[in-house]
Formats: C-alpha cells, structure tokens, sequence
C-alpha cells in the first residue's frame, strides 16, 4: 500500500510542525498546525514565514494534535479560517489545555476583541474530539480506511505520539509520529514507551545531536545556581514556556524547599523565606489546570500529593496578575536587591513579560539568567545564551543592551528526548520500522541521529525530508 508524506513544516528547522499522511485514495490527516518562530518566520526560513494555510484541504478529514505547544497548533485559527471543518482529535489533557493557549495566541496575535474570541473558542470546543490514550478511533472508514491511536510522549501533560493504522485491499500499514517526545524522569510525567511495532516512523530529532544531563545533577546545578545568584544579591530570570517548563520548574523548585527549607538560599535568607514568582497570567492558568489534571500525573507526583505537599501551590509561590503589577515588581527586583526566582514567558524571549525584566537587568552583574528550554535561531534568547558569556549585546523592542549578568544553561531541564533516548525509540521497538523520517531539528542534528540510525540499522531507510 502506498502511502505520501507531505511535510508542511519542521522541516528547515524546529518550528511549525504540520504533517500529512495521504491514503492511496487521496484521502488525508494532518499531524499538528503549528506556528513558525525565530528565523523560521523569515522569507528564507522554514515556513517561509507564512501563516496562512497554502495547501489544500478538501480531503484533508482530521487534524491530530500531539500536544498544545504554540509551534504545534498556533496555526489552527488559519487552518479553521481556510475552511478545515473536520475533528480535531487530542489527548483528553489536551482538550482542556488547548482552548486556552489558542484563545490567548488570539488576543496576543489577532485581536482583543472578547466576544469575537469567545466565538471562535466555542467554534473550536466543537470540533475538538478528547481521546483517551491507547484507544483506537476510526479517522476514514471504508476502504482504504484509517485508524488513530494516541499514547503518552511525557514531553508536557497531555502530550502524545501518534500511531495509525491504514488498511487497504488487505494490506495494512503501520505508521507513527513522535510529535515532540519527552525525556525519561521528566518532572511530573511518565516516560514515553516505544511502540510495538512500525512500518514507518517520523520522528522529530531536536537534541539529535546531544545528550542532556542527569536529573539528579540538574536539580543539583539549579539550586547552586540559584544561591550564586542570591550570593550577588540579585535575581534569577528563567524565562520558560507558560506550559510545561513552567511547571516542571515549580515541581523541582518546591521539592528543592522540601529538602532544603531551614538552610540558607542567601546571607540572611532561608529557602523557605524565597521568594519565587511566576510573572504570567497565561502560565498561572495553565499551572491552574495542571493541578487539575494531577489524576494524570506520574506515580512520584502524585505520592507526594498524597504525602500533603503541594508542588505546584507551595507558600513561596506569588504569582503576578496584571500588567501594572509586573511593572512594579520589576522596578522593585532591579532596585532591591531581594534574591528571588523569576520565572517569566516567553521561553525563547521573543515577547512577553520577560522581555521587561531582561531590559531592567541584563545590565546589571548581580543578576543571572537560567535557559533551560531550546532557544530557535533568530530568537533574542538564541543570542543572549551565545553572546552573553562573552558580554556581548542583544536587540530588545528595537534597542541593544550589553549583557553583564551571568548567563547559564542546563540542558537536563529539556522536555525534549536527547539523542540516546531517541535511538531507543526506535531500537526498543520489537519489530522495528522499514523507514525513519527525520524532522524537526536542524541540519547538524538531524544529520548526525540520521547517521546514528543507519549505522545500528543497516536494513533501514533513512530519509531527511
């Protein structure tokens, strides 16, 4: 049976993700509608910087959504626009959690209109079809037809790698796409398994590359870097993801307290009398859903849940709400000298509140920055994390600012699979696939996992869209 592949991002780089499998008949699915970033929005980059949806879409009968990061579903607004009426089949997890980052990439990108917005989330909630993971679901019925089943990724809540099932004429194929995969002992979720089997794999290959460091060593380097930063009397900035990195970091934040509350965080300053702020709205949110999907937490989250703790609502925790208020508390932060934690959007500080406590404090050596997510090529973050070591400048808003405060990175806080555990994807699989497709990565990294996978497995084709 033959089946296409049409990769309509994350090709050229790590953003947009947009995949179409077509069934002989023509008849197709699409695999995520994703926002393209960093330079990957430029006229030479991946997308090539385009939002509308430029494909066509009349047999195009559903939309798979592996989870709700904006570089996965920030184009669904476009692709509903184009007239895309099909389900839009998620995680259950996702099914809350996607309402609400479209509604906000709306009122951030498109409008502020709220009745306008409330319309088109309500439009939205009506196609979207909650699957319970391992559940098959029929997608295209009849012949050839088409089966779906969604299971755990561990790379945020409510994540997932997709498996389908074509069947045609007899013949039936196998094919699954990673989505984005999370590492083993990811904060708060269970690692991803390998699917049994496969006849074709397409796989996402951003850390193809790299490993990452253990989680015992990072929470270890965290908290040491929290009290260097607190030695200079100054902040910690992380600048994270509103979901997913966010919560992970409040996860390890709150057990660091645990273990450490009486032992001092800075002169005069005990853990348990740091302060660590989350200066998002859309963030705080999200942490809010978080805690009420804790039913699909890992067995460790949920333990010390039923130990008494509270790991993503503990005293230190003081979230900032309105803009007036994030302004305040960045002039109070740079004037201070109070040690606090700031844990702010965007992850790859391309917008958001970040952007305001970078201007207040890059300049200044008692302040240090933590990155500890991917940082896209063109993106601010990109060139802080690779010209701040050496005090370089970076552009903020139109204007440059040199960057004297220390810059860090601890790549075990990646929610993303290293290379080590995307080689076991697929070697774990007891019948393993004919053929790999690799996206979503850079030429460096899906060159060198490409490399990997046809030297352990001589038989298999390997294929760079």
């Amino acid at each position: 049976m033959q089946l296409e592949f049409t990769h309509h991002g994350a090709v050229r780089g790590v953003t947009g993700s947009c995949h179409q499998l077509a069934l002989p008949d023509g008849q197709a699915v699409l695999v995520d509608c994703g926002l393209f970033q960093g330079a990957e929005t430029s006229p030479d980059g991946a997308g090539p910087g385009k939002l509308e949806v430029g494909f066509p879409l009349g047999k195009v009968r559903a939309l798979v959504v592996t989870h709700v990061h904006i570089d996965h579903v920030g184009r669904i607004p476009y692709l509903l626009a184009a007239g895309f009426k099909g389900p839009i089949y998620c995680s259950e997890p996702s099914a809350l959690l996607l309402p609400m980052v479209l509604e906000d990439a709306i009122e951030v990108g498109f409008t502020r209109d709220k009745a306008l917005i409330a319309r088109f989330i309500a439009h939205l909630r009506q196609q979207i079809v909650p699957l319970p993971y391992k559940q098959w679901q029929t997608v295209i019925a009849g012949s050839p037809s088409l089966r779906v089943r969604l299971q755990p990724a561990g790379h945020i809540l409510g994540s997932a790698y997709v498996e389908f099932e074509a069947e045609h004429a007899g013949s039936k194929r196998r094919v699954v796409f990673s989505g984005d995969l999370g590492a083993p002992y990811t904060p708060l979720l269970p690692a991803p398994q390998s699917p049994l089997a496969a006849d074709i794999v397409v796989i996402e290959s951003t850390y193809g590359d790299r490993t990452h460091e253990s989680r015992k060593n990072r929470r270890e380097r965290l908290q040491a870097l929290c009290e260097h930063a607190f030695g200079n009397g100054g902040c910690l900035l992380v600048p994270a993801f509103s979901i997913g990195r966010t919560q992970e970091l409040l996860y390890e934040l709150e057990d660091i307290i645990h273990r450490n509350a009486s032992r001092p965080a800075a002169a005069g300053l005990a853990w348990r009398e740091l302060d660590i702020i989350v200066d998002s709205p859309l963030a705080a949110d999200f942490t809010r859903g978080y805690r009420n999907l804790a039913p699909h937490w890992d067995a460790e989250a949920r333990k010390r849940v039923d130990s008494g703790r509270h790991p993503l609502a503990f005293e230190q925790l003081t979230t900032v709400a309105d803009h007036a208020a994030h302004l305040k508390m960045v002039d109070r932060l740079a004037r201070s000298g109070r040690p606090a934690i700031v844990i702010a959007a965007s992850g790859m500080c391309a917008g958001g509140r970040i952007v305001n406590y970078l201007k207040a404090m890059l300049g200044d050596p008692r302040h240090d920055v933590l990155f500890c997510g991917y940082q896209a090529a063109g993106t601010p973050g990109r060139a802080i994390q690779t010209y701040g070591p050496r005090g370089g400048h970076v552009d903020l808003d139109g204007q440059r600012f040199q960057i004297r405060a220390a810059i860090h990175t601890l790549g075990g806080y990646s929610a993303h699979a290293d290379q080590k555990d995307l080689l076991n994807f697929i070697g774990r699989m007891r019948s393993p696939p004919s053929q790999v497709r690799i996206v979503h990565g850079d030429d460096a990294a899906k060159h060198t996992l490409a490399g990997l996978l046809r030297q352990r497995h001589p038989a298999m084709e390997v294929v760079i869209p």
